[in-house]
């Protein structure tokens, strides 16, 4: 039997907030996580606003009880980038690997992307990840996250006690 991971969306965007820009990253999210296979229990479009990006994700992981949250947008150098910030301060532990795995898949196609400030890491039983905000960043640091993600879940949950023998990791997705 397949569970649904229950998963919430983040984008932090001013202009797609105000309506000014198509949410093309965040709506490019819900498509790829259904092949997890994934419910989306909430999607936001919120300002580049700090205070307003923890509230959701404090929102998504205490009272939704999200097993993973995605974010896209506000990882850059931008003045009013700051969804890492908002995102350190409501982690309980980072995980830096998964942000250095999305930077280095990115440079091998856009020497930028080592600029992307994004993080991920762990609140309670919730995986948190910043992603870049761009759709084609977006497609390729999913395609990064996705064979580990399940794996990656379970640890936190609790649910897996033998790494090395782990069918998880032994599974390919495509």
């Amino acid at each position: 039997m397949i569970t649904l991971l229950k998963t919430g969306i983040l984008t932090a965007s001013d202009r797609s907030h105000r309506g000014e820009r198509e949410d093309k990253s965040g709506l490019l999210l819900k498509e790829l996580v259904a092949n997890i296979p994934a419910e989306i229990v909430a999607y936001h479009v919120l300002p580049d606003e700090k205070v307003k990006i923890k509230k959701i994700l404090m929102h998504m992981a205490d009272i939704f009880h999200c097993d993973l949250i995605l974010t896209t947008g506000g990882t850059g150098l931008a003045p009013r980038d700051v969804t890492p910030e908002a995102t350190r301060e409501i982690l309980d532990m980072e995980i830096p690997g998964i942000a250095e795995a999305m930077r280095t898949a990115g440079m091998q196609k856009k020497p930028a992307a080592m600029l992307s400030r994004g993080l991920a890491g762990v609140r309670g039983k919730t995986l948190i990840i910043n992603l870049p905000g761009s759709p084609k960043a977006v497609e390729d640091s999913f395609h990064v996250l996705q064979p580990v993600l399940m794996h990656a879940i379970q640890l936190i949950r609790g649910e897996v006690s033998d790494c090395q023998n782990s069918s998880l990791l032994s599974h390919s997705h495509s």
